[in-house]
């Protein structure tokens, strides 16, 4: 179960990597006027996305529901993993709109400014902070 859980925090972090730099790299894509440069934005963010965050995506949700399996009914009846799960579809749904994105810029076809994504660039920060207090505190829990 620790190689479990230890490569569930790993793909983890690559998720939330992926997911914190995006957009920035989204940030940086409207702020550039030359085709060299946005044609090099769309490789990056690209690869990024599929290579890098997808992956570490999938591996986190396979990994976490592998280590649910070990205790089913402990952690499905606990409220804070209830939390946690809600958070973590939040965050799926983050990286889903942030593929949206992708293809938006992909088709040159971005509606938002910088400043949008500056703001759009803390959501995960947030979801992360509340699920890792989550995890290590585990409010709500009987003592």
């Amino acid at each position: 179960m620790l190689w479990v859980k230890a490569f569930h925090i790993i793909f983890m972090v690559t998720w939330l990597a992926g997911l914190f730099y995006l957009p920035r790299l989204f940030v940086y894509h409207t702020l550039a006027t030359d085709n060299q440069g946005i044609e090099r934005f769309k490789i990056m963010e690209r690869k990024l996305y599929f290579g890098i965050a997808t992956p570490g995506a999938l591996f986190t949700l396979l990994l976490g529901g592998w280590l649910i399996s070990f205790n089913p009914a402990g952690y499905l009846l606990a409220p804070w993993m209830h939390m946690k799960l809600s958070l973590v579809l939040l965050l799926v749904l983050y990286h889903l709109y942030l593929g949206k994105q992708l293809f938006a810029f992909k088709r040159d076809q971005n509606r938002h400014g910088h400043v949008f994504y500056r703001i759009l660039n803390e959501i995960p920060v947030v979801l992360l902070a509340l699920i890792v207090i989550l995890v290590v505190v585990q409010p709500f829990t009987a003592a």
